[in-house]
């Protein structure tokens, strides 16, 4: 499996700032083959949208440790969906209580990723998804 030709952004809303996990991740995407972008720390969802949008990417990546996931994944949807952009994969991945699994999904996770993962498992989801 491959992620070639699958462009992926890797973003870290809210106030976290915390990235090590972020980069790891991106570049074990970029190991697998995506074209990986990387918004940097603290970005808004709006921003995080509209980036996704002027680079046309599969799948967005939200890194998110400062436990306000719920919200900023429905804001992040939401942001996507104004720019017409529902069909763009999201992920999310981070310090995320299992109680909190099904309630992202319905709001638009394709996939939740925690600590206790691999990465290699991780790659394996996010390749999974994107139908490669």
């Amino acid at each position: 499996m491959s992620l070639n030709g699958k462009r992926i952004l890797i973003a870290k809303p809210g106030l976290d700032g915390h990235d090590v996990g972020a980069k790891i991740i991106a570049l074990a995407l970029r190991d697998a083959g995506a074209d990986v972008i990387y918004t940097g720390l603290r970005r808004s969802p709006d921003y995080i949208a509209r980036v996704a949008v002027d680079e046309d990417v599969d799948a967005v990546g939200l890194s998110i440790l400062s436990g306000s996931h719920k919200e900023l994944v429905e804001e992040t949807v939401r942001c996507l969906a104004e720019l017409d952009a529902g069909d763009i994969h999201l992920f999310v991945g981070g310090t995320i209580p299992g109680e909190d699994h099904d309630e992202l999904r319905n709001a638009g996770a394709r996939g939740i990723f925690t600590a206790e993962m691999t990465i290699d498992d991780v790659v394996a989801a996010i390749e999974a998804d994107l139908g490669t």
